[in-house]
């Protein structure tokens, strides 16, 4: 990876809903509780792939940083930015995992246009994408931002 890249990070609709809502009150920072070792590990921006039946990047933000750790710490610095939101609902979602990745991100923009996966795999040449997520060269970030608004 070449400086900082973009990533596409794979979000499903319950939870992508809840960041607009978050969003939409006001709030500027977010993080994206994730069980166990998460990407990305470094990013310049994050791109929302909103899975299946949804299937189409519907929007982006800044990426902050990811932190890796212990549940309670992360929780008890980071909870508050979650679309968890009390911590019986972060509890039952981590189950019991040694470890969480939140990823933190700010500046939630949603796309005017999202695009359709059909698309985005146009534009990466690929047939399908990463489980996890994948970093994009830059001439692709600029052109799926450019897409979306």
């Amino acid at each position: 990876m070449n400086g900082k890249q973009a990533f596409v990070i794979m979000v499903q609709n319950r939870w992508w809903s809840a960041f607009c809502r978050r969003n939409s009150e006001g709030k500027k920072t977010h993080s994206f509780v994730l069980r166990g070792f998460a990407p990305p590990k470094d990013a310049s921006k994050l791109l929302f792939y909103v899975t299946k039946p949804v299937g189409e990047i519907a929007g982006y933000a800044e990426f902050i940083e990811r932190k890796i750790g212990d549940p309670e710490e992360l929780w008890r610095e980071h909870g508050a930015e979650s679309v968890l939101t009390t911590k019986e609902k972060y509890d039952a979602f981590i189950n019991d995992s040694q470890k969480v990745s939140f990823v933190r991100f700010k500046d939630l923009q949603l796309a005017t246009k999202p695009i359709p996966l059909s698309d985005v795999l146009i534009y990466m040449g690929n047939r399908r994408l990463g489980r996890k997520g994948f970093y994009l060269e830059k001439e692709t970030e600029e052109r799926l931002l450019a897409l979306m608004k």
